[in-house]
């Protein structure tokens, strides 16, 4: 963990509230970016799901465009790519493309899962003769040859590093919620975010990628975000009420059933009526929810666990005021500087990103 003060990022779920659309949840994920920009977050990453009632947003890159043209100064980015689905080359273009039209702005964070259940994922293939392979880390090591011009000069694909958007380049991350993704990063030289909000129990994962890390054309020293779910209200009875929507959201999700998140009335009526599903939540789930000051108490705790430079939030309420009241609570509670304080308008990098037009 550096020693520079804890940055402050958010992941966005883009969830779908019952009685409103996916077109109103993707709708709100704009204005929440733009609250996060004037805010003084750091980074505004937006998650890939298919086939779920839950969550809005199947393709990261269609809101990254317009999130960063609604936006001044906060990087931007996906949380992730699950790169299973697509071509390196076709990722390297769209956020090289991005690069070029916001400089200095654009993360590209990369997953292995699938974001998905076996049959959408096999539903998005494009050649559904057989299996896709499972070759992410050939994937992941062909991608960033496009990115830093590292194909040999007689490999096949040389010329196509060539990439539109030049020099632009976003900067690569690897995702994670398992051993093997922080082999890879720190391997490969990359920053890691690791998904605390699917795996509470990764502090060894991450101490392990810090110890192992070998330096790169990307980053010179290790750099950690840990990624966790979180919910802010004036007072703690407030927190955890407002909180029910997403619990009870993550019942039905552990069910097999996957629904659009649920009122607070509905939630609350759920939870006590099934208090045995709802005390084993914590079992698969950490949550940190309360007032500010305890939200970033525990937030900081996570972030020592973890040895972690920075901390992307997640939250997920019924309504959207709520959230957007939450992120406002942390920002207040962290004492981030604002967009309109001009020490943090350069802020977005990373610290010791060295990577070209990162």
């Amino acid at each position: 963990m550096s020693s520079m003060p804890l940055r402050l990022s958010l992941l966005d779920q883009s969830p779908v509230s019952a009685g409103s659309t996916s077109a109103d949840a993707l709708r709100r994920s704009l204005d929440l970016a733009q609250l996060a920009d004037r805010l003084g977050y750091t980074r505004y990453w937006v998650a890939e799901h298919h086939g779920t009632t839950m969550l809005a947003c199947a393709s990261p890159e269609v809101l990254i465009g317009p999130i960063a043209a609604l936006t001044r100064r906060i990087r931007v980015g996906s949380g992730g790519v699950m790169l299973p689905h697509y071509s390196p080359l076709k990722v390297a273009e769209t956020f090289t493309m991005f690069s070029g039209l916001f400089p200095h702005r654009i993360d590209l964070a990369l997953g292995r899962a699938a974001g998905t259940d076996p049959l959408t994922a096999y539903a998005l293939q494009r050649d559904r003769r057989q299996a896709a392979p499972d070759d992410f880390p050939q994937q992941l090591v062909e991608l960033l040859a496009y990115l830093h011009d590292t194909l040999p000069a007689g490999h096949r694909f040389a010329r196509l590093a060539n990439l539109p958007g030049s020099p632009g380049r976003p900067a690569p991350w690897l995702l994670g919620s398992s051993p093997q993704s922080a082999v890879w990063a720190a391997e490969l030289g990359l920053p890691y975010a690791f998904a605390d909000f699917i795996n509470p129990n990764g502090a060894a994962i991450a101490r392990r990628y810090r110890e192992t890390f070998q330096p790169s054309r990307a980053l010179s020293e290790p750099y950690v975000i840990v990624s966790s779910w979180a919910l802010c209200a004036e007072t703690d009875a407030d927190a955890n009420r407002i909180a029910s929507s997403a619990r009870m959201g993550f019942v039905r999700f552990l069910q097999g059933q996957p629904e659009p998140v649920p009122s607070v009335e509905t939630a609350v009526a759920f939870l006590d009526a099934n208090p045995d599903a709802a005390s084993a939540l914590g079992h698969h789930r950490r949550w940190t929810v309360g007032t500010p000051t305890r939200v970033r108490e525990q937030l900081e705790a996570i972030a020592h666990e973890y040895g972690a430079d920075e901390v992307m939030v997640v939250t997920i309420t019924h309504g959207h005021d709520t959230r957007c009241r939450s992120y406002e609570l942390l920002a207040e509670a962290f004492r981030i500087p604002s967009s309109s304080s001009d020490a943090h308008v350069s802020a977005g990098t990373t610290p010791r990103e060295t990577q070209r037009s990162a």
